[in-house]
């Protein structure tokens, strides 16, 4: 384990709920209202761990194993992804594929128990989740590749850090094209506006929020937790993409601005409908393949 390693670990441990207080405060700011305090996704974590719970005659262990193994697979995948110029604390030849994997499986069992229920509500939400992510983890995949196959090393701790003399030179291109499509699957992985809203209760247009309706308590709380290590897991891709050389302070403070970016961007746009979804998750695979071959094609 090298060091530096436990960054992106320790901060997804600790750091994680204070990301999602971030867009929550940047949307406040431009709704013109004073908000919740920065630290109240802790507030609410704390609150729920502390409840009772009660589960449904209906369901089966698949029910409540489901939050509890997906928070499980989220936490693996912050040990695989590095942050900046600090390496993951596992890296290892091809692990940017189990890194798709772990967030693909992680999905997986939120789906499977929204399935356990047996609510034709929460199917309908699985149904779409695996509809749409079926279209971004190409995309994330694709830019991904990038790195690696220009530097020639599997492992995302050796590849990125190669795109450092890019960002102001003749790889920038290459650079913000991989950049803008895992900003794009970073929105979609996560939930949030123009893809889904989190926020909402218009049963119709739920994705997410739909396959967790019956989960409460210390369930619920797993949940949001695991809403919250995603984000920082997926937010780390895209920091690591666009600063490679940044240093620990630099790679956080990158963090932090794209929690700024996802509150802006969910405070002047609409959600898109349902329909228009796919196309834009197809765009954002096609500008990673964009970004991808104009990055081999860039010589040093």
């Amino acid at each position: 384990m090298r060091t530096g390693s436990l960054l992106n670990v320790a901060g997804a441990l600790l750091l994680s709920p204070l990301l999602a207080g971030i867009v929550v405060r940047v949307k406040a700011f431009f709704a013109g209202r004073k908000g919740a305090p920065l630290f109240q996704v802790y507030f609410d974590l704390a609150k729920l761990f502390g409840k009772g719970f009660t589960i449904s005659r209906t369901t089966t262990a698949v029910f409540w194993l489901g939050p509890a193994a997906g928070t499980a697979a989220l936490l693996f995948a912050a040990a695989l992804a590095p942050l900046g110029r600090s390496p993951a604390a596992l890296p290892f030849a091809g692990d940017f594929v189990l890194l798709a994997g772990l967030l693909g499986l992680a999905r997986f069992l939120t789906i499977l128990a929204a399935l356990d229920t047996g609510s034709s509500f929460e199917g309908m939400g699985a149904s779409r989740e695996a509809f749409f992510s079926a279209m971004a983890e190409p995309a994330l995949l694709a830019a991904l590749a990038g790195p690696v196959l220009k530097s020639g090393r599997l492992s995302l701790s050796d590849a990125l850090p190669a795109l450092a003399p890019g960002l102001l030179g003749p790889q920038a291109p290459a650079v913000a094209l991989l950049g803008a499509s895992l900003f794009l699957v970073f929105l979609a992985e996560n939930a949030r506006i123009p893809f889904d809203d989190p926020a909402t209760h218009l049963e119709l247009t739920m994705i997410h929020e739909a396959m967790v309706l019956d989960h409460g308590g210390p369930l619920w709380g797993l949940i949001q937790y695991g809403s919250c290590l995603k984000m920082w897991v997926t937010g780390s891709l895209v920091v690591s993409v666009l600063l490679p050389s940044a240093g620990a302070a630099g790679a956080l403070s990158g963090l932090a601005l794209l929690g700024m970016a996802v509150g802006a961007v969910e405070s002047v746009t609409a959600r898109l409908k349902l329909t228009r979804v796919p196309p834009l998750l197809v765009g954002a695979g096609a500008t990673a393949v964009l970004g991808t071959v104009l990055l081999l094609g860039v010589s040093g």
